[in-house]
């Protein structure tokens, strides 16, 4: 039996995942968490943020982020790519800065307007 914090909503309702059991999830207020819970052990996922040099902005760094979740074992790399980012301003809120990185469909993009 596994415990978990669910994440999907402020609640943050106290999972038991019962991997002897199918996966079983308790605990949960609603149907997201037993997806939650199920997700997270077989197939965890994160959505990762960052920040990426920029040139000719009134600030060095630009803020990113994937637009969906990546696989937890990618973030390492994931990170080593953004480290290699450099943007060139003007950059617009979810502009992609780098598309389907790491074979996967997530893109690397921006968070805000420089």
């Amino acid at each position: 039996m596994t415990e978990l914090i669910c994440i999907t909503c402020p609640k943050g309702c106290h999972l038991s995942v019962d991997e002897k059991n199918d996966y079983a999830v308790t605990g949960n207020s609603c149907p997201r968490g037993v997806e939650y819970g199920k997700s997270e052990l077989l197939h965890p996922v994160r959505v990762v943020t960052s920040t990426v040099r920029i040139q000719g902005a009134v600030i060095p760094r630009l803020p990113v982020k994937t637009d969906k979740p990546l696989p937890k074992e990618k973030i390492f790399d994931c990170m080593e790519l953004i480290n290699g980012i450099t943007a060139v301003s003007p950059v617009y809120v979810g502009q992609i800065l780098a598309a389907n990185i790491l074979g996967t469909d997530v893109n690397i993009v921006a968070a805000k307007t420089l």
